[in-house]
């Protein structure tokens, strides 16, 4: 359920906006109070965050301002300024839309969907992604660089060196590992040493990132330095 955060002193705007986010399937946390939106916004965390710029002690835009290098979210302002001006300072602040009052339910809706979709699109895409050092790989298309070189693996090591990179700063044992990639009916588990030595000949001969832990197994490190 994505989580919204609504910014706006008019309660019956809030309300509004509330209702018709609700009734999308969305948790809704209204504020009215500049300073204290900006405490929430940092505490917790939203998938979008709706501000309304005009509002006494704090506006959106110092909102903006305050939270933007801290949150990753898409922050959409609605206002019932229009002019060219305010939306230019609005998107240099780190706006991701602006939205202008009067405005109809359907398109409100319609982009504030659109902005998590984008969101969530975003964040799946960074999940596949794993970066470690000099290797980074990426688990949706089966890519592996070092350096920003591409380097060949088999299905299996790419399979071995993401489980690995899954897991890294744990020390993992060559049954669990075993298990994971290959599954525990298919070959035997030395295997596992002989595909390790292959993806230190490829990836890692100084072994700087996948260490053997002596009796147990290996772990990939977390921070190489």
């Amino acid at each position: 359920m994505p989580k919204v955060l609504v910014v706006d002193d008019e309660k019956d705007i809030a309300e509004l906006i509330s209702d018709v986010l609700s009734d999308e399937g969305m948790e809704i946390t209204i504020q009215s109070n500049g300073k204290e939106a900006v405490d929430i916004a940092l505490k917790e965390n939203f998938d979008l965050i709706i501000l309304d710029i005009m509002m006494p002690e704090m506006n959106g835009t110092e909102v903006c301002k305050l939270i933007r290098d801290k949150v990753n979210c898409p922050i959409i302002f609605v206002t019932a300024k229009n002019q060219l001006l305010d939306k230019l300072i609005g998107f240099e602040i780190g706006a991701d839309d602006y939205i202008t009052k009067p405005f109809t339910i359907e398109e409100f809706v319609a982009r504030v969907k659109a902005h998590i979709r984008r969101e969530n699109r975003t964040s799946n895409q960074e999940k596949n992604i794993i970066t470690i050092g000099e290797i980074k790989i990426n688990k949706e298309s089966f890519e592996v660089f070092k350096n920003n070189v591409p380097i060949e693996l088999s299905t299996r090591e790419f399979e071995l060196l993401s489980y690995l990179m899954s897991n890294a700063g744990i020390a993992l044992s060559k049954e669990q590992i075993f298990d994971s990639v290959w599954g525990s009916n298919y070959g035997e588990i030395g295997t596992v040493a002989v595909h390790i030595k292959s993806l230190r000949k490829k990836l890692d001969e100084d072994e700087k990132y996948i260490k053997t832990i002596w009796g147990l197994g290996y772990k990939f490190v977390k921070v190489v330095e």
